[in-house]
């Protein structure tokens, strides 16, 4: 309802990252399996994502997955290294290396994700959304050509300004791996969908239009209609006016901006998604109950807002603040 703009009772929450580290029961799974095979196990997936859900009262569960299963669909080597996150082998140097990707089939690659969500959907209680998701072109292929998490994004820079042509064919192709990928989400029973550009914030606006604006356009366009979407980026609020032209119904923001900024730059046609800071999960409880004031103050108890975080959820966060952030937005914004 609240991705629609309709009016609802108290403004829902839900949490990027609300099946992780921080939870015990998520450690407990951990300690059996390791992350990629938790992402390729169906019945594990469900069962993080419905205990995560269940656990701290969110108004909506996320299907439990990674952004990056997709890039092995194309060819690319991927593993998780303990402290260092996800590894992506494979070159892409050229318009030559692009080309010769895989075209990626996701019904049959990655059918585990799918069932991952009927499962799920089936699991949850009635009236719980299930919102699937997936990375943006961008985002992908910031991991494709770093090979790692960057903090500077050299090699990605260099690529798309140095050789725009191979730039644009490796995001078109990610393109057709999405497309087909989200909507069989959709398929399987995923009520939303979250387009997560994690890393667009490395770019200036001028940049954004010219280099990604249109590929996640073209993925947001190639969605299911009906079935709403959240277009969520880290960095973005220097563009958000820029990053809203890419589409979806709900805009998220992170942080860095504060909320009612950010629907003005956004637009009231659209609904908003945000945005406390993760670290303050970490701190007082105490001091919980400012910080959700402020956020639900500045949205105005206007229809349309989704309570979040501006990113995930941080390991070390205690569960108990995490249940106690989400009934004070409940209990504050009751109308």
């Amino acid at each position: 309802m609240a991705c629609r703009r309709e009016k609802t009772s108290v403004t829902p929450i839900w949490l990027m990252r609300q099946a992780g580290r921080y939870m015990k029961e998520y450690r407990d799974v951990r300690e059996k399996v390791s992350f990629l095979d938790l992402c390729k196990n169906s019945d594990l997936c469900a069962e993080v994502a419905v205990t995560a859900q269940e656990r701290i009262g969110a108004d909506a569960a996320i299907v439990f997955s990674d952004l990056l299963p997709i890039l092995e669909t194309l060819g690319f080597g991927l593993e998780y290294a303990a402290g260092h996150g996800p590894i992506i082998t494979g070159r892409v140097e050229s318009l030559a290396d692009v080309n010769g990707l895989k075209e990626s089939n996701p019904e049959d690659t990655l059918r585990y994700v799918f069932e991952a969500v009927r499962k799920t959907r089936q699991a949850l209680k009635p009236g719980i959304p299930l919102i699937g998701f997936a990375g943006a072109p961008f985002t992908l292929a910031a991991y494709i050509l770093e090979g790692k998490s960057s903090r500077v994004f050299s090699k990605v820079k260099h690529f798309m300004i140095a050789q725009p042509e191979a730039w644009h064919a490796l995001l078109e192709k990610l393109t057709r791996a999405l497309i087909p990928y989200i909507n069989g989400q959709i398929r399987a029973g995923a009520d939303a969908i979250q387009i997560f550009d994690s890393w667009v914030g490395c770019l200036t606006g001028d940049e954004y239009r010219k280099y990604v604006l249109p590929h996640s356009r073209a993925v947001i366009r190639g969605i299911q209609k009906g079935v709403p979407v959240i277009h969520f980026g880290t960095g973005t609020g220097p563009f958000l006016k820029i990053f809203r032209e890419a589409g979806g119904d709900v805009i998220g923001a992170d942080q860095q901006i504060a909320i009612d900024q950010a629907w003005g730059e956004v637009g009231h046609d659209l609904a908003l998604q945000g945005n406390l800071d993760p670290m303050v999960l970490c701190g007082p409880v105490g001091e919980l109950r400012a910080h959700v004031k402020k956020i639900l103050d500045q949205a105005g108890g206007r229809a349309g807002h989704i309570f979040n975080l501006g990113h995930g959820i941080v390991p070390q966060t205690p569960v108990d603040n995490v249940i106690r952030l989400i009934d004070l937005v409940h209990e504050m914004s009751s109308r």
